[in-house]
């Protein structure tokens, strides 16, 4: 039996201006050869889905069958389990429709499973949409969620039978084929990113491109040649790995450029460095004014991706010292609608980033890390009043609102969350509160039984592992970091019927934000839906409360208060920082006051550093949780606790806890990371975590629109990759970069055993997730992706890591029965202390 719940209740509607479904086509053209099969015929399952496990580990007892049994089939009729109903839940036989694509509100919630004989061993590219994940001869593969028709698989075809099994996305069509490529190595030009050629300006920008290597051989040695208007420019490519397609940054020559045409081409070419030429495109790119709406490009710093963002530029063209406006999107919307959703203002630049996709991360994690990159580069290229600087967005942007202007509070002068909700957690479990305020009618209009209404409702009490797992989530919890939201003035603008974002969250924040803060606007449009028109975020009167409103300087701050989930994530306000907490991933807080004592009280802070430099006055001493400290020179001055009492301490150790580096798992994956995968395994082990490397950088490229570097364990070197994050795939017997990496790690993992400090565990079902500091780095961290044998390699298939609203602490242990059971099956969880080390660290057992 399927459930299914109302948009209203769960989803993003799809109409009007930018809220359209995306803002893109489907690909549903073919250039990188021909079909050769297409798939007309599956079976398909439905698993009822109630909406409520973990996302960190959710419960995936289908992939768990065909992931531990690759040779697994099914046929039509065969049973697969029993609901909790004691139904049977059957394979059944389903075709397509008239468009080539499995369809139909059966498919919600649901599988389909597709088979392909081969007479021969034949590489081909699998071509599949609207699925989130795929296991192909019992590899995991990355879906095409969005449904653009983006995913192209190259893989060697098995001789005989060929198993394809498919996961249904949010919208219940799949569409399948597969085509033989017109070449092995070859551009494509499914989801370029590209900018705008400004009239204005002489440079050279940066795009990304896909190359698809269909061979079993890594493709070395070759360069992309742009040429623009008769100039030339060439960029020398990365190694590409075999069987992958790789986003590939380039650079496009700056050139005189025809007033008179609003396009211009770009002409690619893929070379040898010997000169052979392997594949060719022509990209038509828009010119542009940079006085005009634009988007520009950068390089981030997460994974040297090359990410975009959308202007709508000071139509007064001020040069330097105007305002800054920081709009993010919602959900499915591209960054060149929000900007355009904008009329010009005369007195400030709009810039919109992408979140790193159109659903990316709901601004967290690394859509979080996109939205202060672009702020950065923004306003080195803009060269703003740093005083005026402001935040706003729209649905899941008017969440990245609440949450950025939560987490980075002195960063903007102002802040106007639009139809947005706070909480990314609690918007997403308050499901079962919008259900239970239906009546019994109409839950069953929806297909909700009494019976699945009392499953959904009941109370469930979490595990001391599984609290320590969602503790990792709170530098997400934006309620309870609400008082930093003194730094700015807010105004908060909701429709009056908004069923998407329903009115009443915002009603809420207006009363939370009532019971303190004194300068809040709060404006119901009246009969507003989510999306009303452009003036659902291009509001007057938002930007008349930005103007008034600016933010101050550090000598006129008399008092301050901040809170952060992590100093990793958010660790400072204007001249106070907290640099280790006592409780890693509780709330830390600062209080400050200087009236005529300078005066700080804390929580759950082990160490706070001033910089006293950019004070006025004298200050020979400071009031420190009741204690007076003397201060010996005025210079940035850490404070750290010991016994419950603070003492004055040098410049703390830079391979300590800190802003720089803290934790959880998720942190491994920025600061230009680079995955190490396992060859000195057995051949199952080193098709594994090869295979799985290049899984986890698939979903990068598709959530993330990232470009993560794979390197083999024997081609790795410290030198090579200095001060670079690194994840490795594998243990210390089959990874040959273990010991260059991890040889003082607290946690060692081997075949059929791992030590935990000095506590062993054995077994081959082990699955491991931790990070710790990069010993050779101040920065660095190393991710670790491991197991002790085939088992808990699979169980470790998952890279929910790589998903927004997933919490992840600095390890996490679980055996075989993590896909059939979920969090349930993690046996250990916790926090290594400021030190890195366990004795000193945070851990629950199961």
């Amino acid at each position: 039996m399927l459930l299914v719940i109302p948009s209203c209740l769960i989803g993003q509607q799809r109409t009007g201006n930018i809220v359209e479904y995306f803002g893109k086509e489907k690909v549903e053209d073919i250039h990188e050869g021909k079909v050769i099969h297409v798939f007309n015929k599956a079976l398909a399952l439905t698993i009822p889905s109630f909406g409520f496990e973990s996302p960190t580990f959710p419960v995936d007892p289908v992939f768990d069958q065909f992931l531990m049994n690759p040779s697994k089939k099914v046929s039509v009729g065969e049973a697969f389990d029993i609901d909790y109903m004691g139904r049977e839940l059957k394979w059944s036989e389903i075709k397509v429709d008239s468009t080539n694509s499995f369809s139909g509100r059966e498919l919600r919630s649901g599988y389909v499973y597709l088979t392909y004989r081969s007479g021969s061993e034949k590489t081909v590219l699998f071509e599949a949409s609207g699925h989130t994940l795929a296991s192909i001869n019992g590899y995991p593969y990355e879906g095409d969620h969005y449904d653009f028709g983006w995913n192209l698989i190259p893989l060697k075809l098995k001789k005989g039978d060929n198993v394809f099994v498919l996961k249904v996305g949010r919208f219940p069509r799949i569409r399948a084929r597969l085509l033989e490529p017109k070449a092995l190595v070859q551009f494509t030009t499914r989801d370029l990113t590209v900018p705008d050629l400004l009239l204005e300006e002489d440079l050279e920008y940066e795009a990304a491109i896909r190359v698809i290597n269909a061979t079993e051989k890594w493709v070395k040695n070759y360069t992309i040649v742009a040429n623009v208007n008769d100039r030339s420019l060439t960029t020398q490519v990365p190694d590409i790995p075999p069987f992958t397609v790789y986003k590939i940054p380039f650079s496009i020559p700056s050139s005189t450029l025809d007033t008179t045409v609003a396009q211009v081409n770009v002409d690619l070419q893929f070379k040898h460095n010997n000169g052979h030429l392997v594949s060719t495109e022509n990209l038509t790119l828009n010119v542009k004014s940079k006085y005009k709406h634009h988007k520009r490009t950068f390089i981030s710093d997460i994974d040297k991706s090359v990410q975009y963002y959308s202007v709508a530029p000071d139509k007064s063209r001020n040069a330097e010292g105007a305002a800054l406006f920081l709009s993010v999107h919602g959900a499915s919307v591209e960054a060149v609608n929000q900007a355009n959703a904008y009329k010009q203002k005369d007195w400030g630049n709009l810039i919109a980033p992408t979140n790193r996709r159109p659903f990316g991360f709901a601004w967290e994690d690394w859509g979080r890390l996109d939205a202060m990159e672009v702020l950065a580069d923004s306003k080195r290229l803009f060269k703003p009043d740093n005083s005026k600087i402001y935040l706003t967005g729209h649905s899941m942007g008017g969440h990245g609102t609440w949450y950025l202007g939560a987490t980075y509070p002195d960063q903007f002068a102002a802040i106007a969350p639009c139809a947005g909700y706070p909480d990314l957690l609690l918007y997403r479990g308050g499901r079962s509160e919008r259900i239970a305020e239906l009546t019994e009618d109409q839950r069953a209009q929806y297909g909700i039984t009494p019976k699945m209404f009392e499953r959904m409702t009941a109370e469930y009490v979490p595990t001391a592992v599984e609290n320590i797992v969602e503790r990792a989530g709170t530098p997400s919890r934006t309620l309870k970091l609400i008082r930093n939201y003194l730094h700015h003035g807010v105004y908060v603008l909701h429709g009056e019927k908004d069923n998407v974002v329903p009115t009443y969250i915002a009603r809420d924040m207006r009363e939370r934000l009532g019971q303190f803060h004194p300068d809040f606007t709060y404006y119901e449009y009246p009969g507003g839906t989510h999306w009303y028109g452009d003036h659902s975020v291009d509001w007057e009167p938002i930007f008349n409360l930005f103007k008034q409103r600016t933010i101050p300087e550090a000598k006129d701050i008399k008092k301050l208060e901040f809170s952060t989930g992590s100093p990793g994530v958010s660790s400072s306000s204007h001249f106070i920082a907290i640099h280790q907490q006592q409780i890693p991933f509780e709330v830390s807080s600062f209080n400050f006051s200087w009236d005529n004592i300078f005066k700080v009280d804390t929580k759950n802070v082990s160490m706070l550093a001033i910089d006293f430099t950019k004070l006025p006055g004298e200050i020979n001493s400071i009031e420190l949780n009741g204690t007076e400290v003397k201060i010996p020179s005025k210079e940035k001055t850490f404070f750290k606790e010991l016994d419950g009492e603070w003492e004055i301490v040098v410049n703390p150790p830079l391979e300590e806890k800190g802003p720089h580096r803290n934790g959880g798992f998720k942190d491994a994956f920025r600061n230009d990371v680079v995955f190490v995968y396992a060859t000195k395994g057995s051949q199952a082990e080193n098709d594994w975590y090869y295979n799985k490397a290049r899984f986890d950088a698939d979903t990068f490229w598709y959530k993330a629109n990232g470009n993560i570097e794979l390197v083999a364990d024997t081609d790795f070197s410290l030198k090579d990759y200095p001060n670079r994050n690194v994840v490795v795939y594998g243990n210390k017997n089959n990874n040959a970069a273990w010991d260059k990496l991890l040889k003082d790690s607290p946690v060692q993992v081997f075949n059929n055993k791992l030590n935990f400090g000095s506590r062993s565990i054995s077994g081959s079902n082990w699955g491991l997730y931790f990070i710790v500091p990069r010993a050779d780095s101040d920065v660095a961290s190393v991710g670790v992706v491991t197991a002790t044998g085939l088992l808990g390699m699979k169980a470790a298939y998952a890279n929910h890591y790589l998903v927004n609203g997933t919490t992840f602490p600095d390890l996490m242990l679980f055996d075989e029965t993590v896909l059939d059971q979920g969090t349930s099956a993690v046996k250990c969880a916790g926090f290594f202390g400021n030190d890195w080390s366990i004795e000193s660290g945070d851990f629950e057992w199961k």
